[in-house]
């Protein structure tokens, strides 16, 4: 009946408005009041923010049927679950803790590179703890009214508490990942204080984090920006322990890809100790990929198991990209062939079988592309490694240039390369100008020393280059008819000529 009657003032409301419009009166006014009341009651109601409310995901860790993550699921970080497990101790072992008046952590920060397992190493600490888990994104709490983030922070703790209530649990984590968009130095949105008050509410929350609750919170973070965290956020007391997630080691690529490749047929000459070494700077959400476009392959080309040609066709497509259908011009081709013939034959002059494969076909925004085997994970670099880096990527331009008598565009990326190593060289210390600082060093100067690095193995690979004109030539041609060589193809033509 209250709603009748509500419609009813309502209907006589807009009425007496038509009336009052007929008669002459300027109703301008009354429509601008009664759009701004409409407009305050439903900001009230909450209408435009649900679209917007708290994404929260609550699972159980040990419930068969939903997804359960072990730290055994998790390949290539063992020093971050062995610092994750060390962390986790005063929820396991919460009698001991107390006896030894150990202060529990009340949270952990995860910070490392996009794709290298953060949120399961989260997830796999709530199944190790038997802790409920409850997960948020650091844009679920972003909200340009004031006092919303405050108030969904507060929520995802309350959720966290009683998710572990429900499922009868004494723990819960609560984790929230790209925990930089609220978590930002306070002070930099000058014109707006919802991200300040955000962080607040979540630093007000942390701080009520102790042992002697029914159910124990521990807050964990995500991060590959630690930089802009503001520092009240990260001190001891808040953020105890800070766990560094990198990108995975030779050893630990082989056991990522060795996790994903459990539930897939691969061939017997299938040989990841090799894809692992041919995979440095690869993180696990690459390596998961790469064994998923793998086996995309083989069923593309109705196979039933893996072939090492399917995982070579998918670790070129994780690095570049999907084939193009757009093909050059003939003029353009063979430009293209002789300029990564240019990068091999440096490469393998400068050190024997380090070309893995070459190709012609485009690929993103390659045109073409020659990719070198590494010799391992490497850390440092010398002087004279630099310089041969510098090397192998001027070596393409060099060659257009000895055989077509001029440079292309395409030669830009390999250019960009060649100037970055440079400049490494100098702030290391290890150009004609010595030990510089970048911040005091004349940007003259630096321009100059990089001209004189950049000539200088420009000269080296004129002279490298010129000896193997004839072999150029026929390694151009075969690599125009077959479209793509491996390093051995290559390696086998070079000695037959």
């Amino acid at each position: 009946m209250e709603i009748y009657w509500k419609e009813a003032a309502l209907g006589s409301g807009f009425a007496l408005v038509i009336a009052l419009g007929i008669w002459g009166v300027d109703i301008t006014p009354i429509v601008v009041m009664a759009g701004l009341a409409v407009l305050l009651q439903m900001m009230f109601a909450g209408r435009f923010s649900s679209s917007r409310k708290l994404e929260a995901v609550t699972l159980d860790a040990r419930d068969s049927t939903g997804p359960v993550v072990t730290f055994d699921d998790i390949g290539g970080q063992e020093t971050a679950k062995r610092e994750l497990l060390e962390a986790l101790e005063f929820i396991c072992n919460r009698e001991k803790s107390q006896s030894l008046g150990i202060r529990p952590l009340k949270g952990i920060l995860l910070v490392g590179p996009p794709g290298t397992g953060k949120t399961l190493l989260a997830k796999a600490a709530a199944s190790f703890t038997d802790s409920a888990f409850v997960s948020a994104s650091g844009s679920s709490f972003v909200e340009m009214y004031a006092g919303v983030g405050a108030q969904r922070i507060r929520k995802l703790f309350n959720m966290g508490r009683q998710a572990a209530a429900h499922q009868g649990k004494d723990s819960a984590i609560v984790f929230i990942d790209e925990i930089e968009v609220i978590g930002g130095k306070r002070g930099r949105h000058s014109s707006h204080l919802e991200y300040d008050q955000t962080l607040n509410q979540l630093l007000v929350e942390m701080d009520g984090i102790n042992a002697e609750t029914e159910v124990r919170v521990l807050m964990v973070g995500a991060t590959n920006r630690p930089d802009l965290l503001d520092p009240a956020l990260i001190r001891p007391g808040r953020f105890d322990r800070v766990v560094r997630v990198d990108l995975p080691d030779k050893e630990g690529r082989l056991h990522i890809l060795r996790i994903h490749a459990k539930n897939k047929p691969l061939a017997a000459s299938v040989d990841l100790d090799k894809i692992a070494r041919e995979t440095f700077g690869f993180s696990g959400a690459h390596l998961e990929s790469l064994l998923n476009e793998a086996a995309i392959n083989a069923l593309r080309n109705q196979s039933n198991v893996i072939r090492e040609e399917d995982l070579r066709e998918a670790l070129e497509k994780v690095m570049l990209g999907e084939k193009l259908d757009r093909q050059p011009l003939e003029e353009e081709r063979r430009r293209i062939a002789y300029h990564e013939i240019g990068h091999a034959l440096v490469s393998e002059s400068i050190r024997k079988g380090s070309v893995s494969s070459l190709t012609v076909i485009p690929r993103g925004q390659a045109l073409g592309y020659m990719r070198q085997a590494p010799e391992g994970d490497r850390y440092l670099y010398s002087k004279q490694q630099l310089l041969d880096q510098i090397a192998i990527a001027l070596g393409g331009a060099i060659m257009e240039e000895m055989v077509f008598g001029s440079r292309s565009t395409g030669s830009k990326g390999d250019f960009d390369q060649a100037v970055d190593a440079a400049h490494q060289m100098i702030y290391c210390g290890m150009s004609g100008l010595g030990v510089v600082s970048k911040q005091h060093v004349l940007s003259e100067d630096v321009n100059k020393e990089v001209k004189t690095i950049i000539a200088e193995q420009e000269q080296r690979v004129r002279n490298l280059l010129s000896s193997h004109q004839t072999i150029a030539g026929i390694l151009a041609e075969e690599l125009l008819k077959e479209e793509k060589l491996s390093g051995d193809r290559l390696r086998k033509l070079c000695l037959a000529s």
